[in-house]
């Protein structure tokens, strides 16, 4: 049995105390993968931002809001677990300064300065012990597998997961399964439950087999 942290759904970035930037991620991807990962046997705890998905019972579940504290939260528990499956969408930038009271209206538009926020997935791949493990996501409008395993490379990533900017908020989902050297182990397509049970399936194959 592995120790899997997951992390999930979207994170916010504030603008000032009632505006912030944010994405459509709903979770379901990050609780089927919760499912299906318990459906195996696993210990799993999700690192969540805010989302109205339930999540099933048996995982620990920790809550989140920003995308600097998904990554602290994620390193503390990553550091007791086996392996990590990044299905969450940080929010990539965040306002350079934050307001402390509400943003007026001028009439005139607001320019935002923003900076990148860290790279959750990346900070653990790069910090990982030799026995640990770690699955990105790559969600993408375009030459999807080409960026892909981009990313998997520039991560560092033992495995990642591509998929379509259409999987956000919906019930669905498009996936091809890619490992270290760009090969594709396999292709999954339906509803996200059955699609997570494939996924989980490679990762116990390639990653946590291995590693016992």
């Amino acid at each position: 049995m592995a120790h899997i942290v997951i992390t999930s759904g979207p994170t916010r970035q504030y603008l000032d105390p009632v505006r912030y930037l944010t994405n459509a991620s709903s979770g379901k991807m990050g609780a089927s993968l919760a499912q299906a990962a318990l459906d195996l046997g696993h210990r799993v705890t999700i690192v969540t931002g805010p989302v109205s998905v339930e999540y099933p019972q048996a995982a620990k579940i920790v809550h989140v809001t920003t995308t600097e504290e998904m990554l602290e939260a994620t390193k503390l528990e990553f550091t007791q677990a086996d392996g990590l499956i990044g299905a969450a969408a940080p929010c990539d930038y965040m306002p350079k300064q934050v307001e402390t009271s509400k943003l007026q209206k001028t009439g005139n538009g607001l320019t935002l300065n923003l900076l990148e926020t860290p790279d959750i997935v990346a900070c653990m791949a790069a910090n990982k012990l030799p026995k640990q493990w770690v699955v990105a996501f790559a969600l993408e409008t375009e030459d999807v597998r080409f960026r892909a395993i981009v990313k998997l490379s520039r991560k560092s990533c033992d495995m990642i997961v591509s998929n379509r900017a259409d999987a956000m908020n919906s019930d669905e989902n498009n996936v091809e399964v890619i490992s270290r050297g760009g090969k594709v182990l396999d292709q999954f397509h339906g509803p996200k439950p059955l699609v997570a049970q494939g996924i989980l399936r490679l990762i116990d194959k390639h990653l946590i087999a291995t590693q016992g």
